[in-house]
C-alpha cells in the first residue's frame, strides 16, 4: 500500500515570512484541492502522567496569536490540556500530499470568545454541548433521553429560551512555536520545511528536515 508522491515541490524561496500567513495559503489549496473537512485537524494531549492520547476535531479559528478548537474542559483532552498545557496539531491533507504540523503550548480562548462562537452554533449543537458528559460512560439511551430533555426545556424558535453557554465548555488556543510544512515528493524525499519561534519573539527561523 504505497503511493509514489509526484506534486510540485516546496523551497524555501516559496514560504511566506511566518507560518500562519503560510497556512493561509495552503489552507485555501486544501479547501478548493478537494480535501473533504480541511480544518480537521488531530490534537495529541498527555496528561501529567506523560501517556499521550490524540483524537480529531474541527479548527474554527486562527490568527497570528494561534489555532482555535472547542471542547467540554471536562473532557479527557479538556483536563490533560489543564495539566499539561502543551498540544500538537496535524491537518492531513491526503488529497493534495501535504500535511502541517503545528505544536506549542495552550492557552484558553476568552469567555467573550467562547460566548461568540456557542452563539454561531446551530441550536442541536448547543445542546449537544450540554447533554454530553464528554469521555464518560454512557448508554445510547441516556445520552438520547439527555437531549431530548434539554430540548424540550429549550425549544427551538421564536419564544424559545435562550441555551446557555456552560461553563464547562470553551475554547482552547494552541500558541504554536512550531510549525512544519510537509510536502509529499518522489521516491519518499519529501520537503519537509519547519518555523520555530525560538524563544517567542515573533522572529520565525526555518529549517529543512530530512524527510
Amino acid at each position: 500500500m504505497r503511493k509514489q508522491y509526484r506534486d510540485q515541490g516546496l523551497t524555501e524561496a516559496d514560504l511566506a515570512g511566518d507560518p500562519y500567513t503560510q497556512f493561509a495559503h495552503w489552507f485555501a489549496d486544501a479547501v478548493h484541492g478537494g480535501v473533504v473537512e480541511p480544518n480537521a485537524m488531530v490534537v495529541s494531549t498527555a496528561g501529567a502522567d506523560g501517556r499521550p492520547s490524540s483524537r480529531t476535531v474541527l479548527l474554527k479559528s486562527y490568527d497570528h496569536r494561534g489555532f482555535v478548537f472547542f471542547t467540554n474542559y471536562e473532557s479527557r483532552k479538556g483536563l490533560e490540556l489543564t495539566a499539561n498545557p502543551y498540544a500538537s496539531l496535524l491537518f492531513p491533507w491526503h488529497p493534495i500530499a501535504r500535511q502541517v504540523i503545528a505544536g506549542g503550548p495552550v492557552e484558553r480562548v476568552s469567555r467573550e470568545e467562547t460566548e461568540a462562537y456557542f452563539r454561531s452554533r446551530p441550536h442541536g449543537s448547543q445542546l449537544g454541548a450540554w447533554a454530553s458528559a464528554q469521555s464518560r460512560p454512557v448508554s445510547r439511551e441516556e445520552l438520547e433521553a439527555r437531549y431530548e430533555e434539554l430540548a424540550a426545556r429549550y425549544p427551538e424558535g421564536p419564544g424559545g429560551e435562550e441555551v446557555p453557554v456552560p461553563l464547562h465548555w470553551g475554547g482552547f488556543r494552541v500558541r504554536a512555536d512550531r510549525v512544519e510544512f510537509w510536502q509529499g515528493r518522489e521516491n519518499r524525499l519529501h520537503d519537509r520545511l519547519r518555523y520555530d519561534s525560538g524563544d517567542g519573539d515573533g522572529i520565525w527561523s526555518v529549517a529543512r528536515l530530512a524527510p
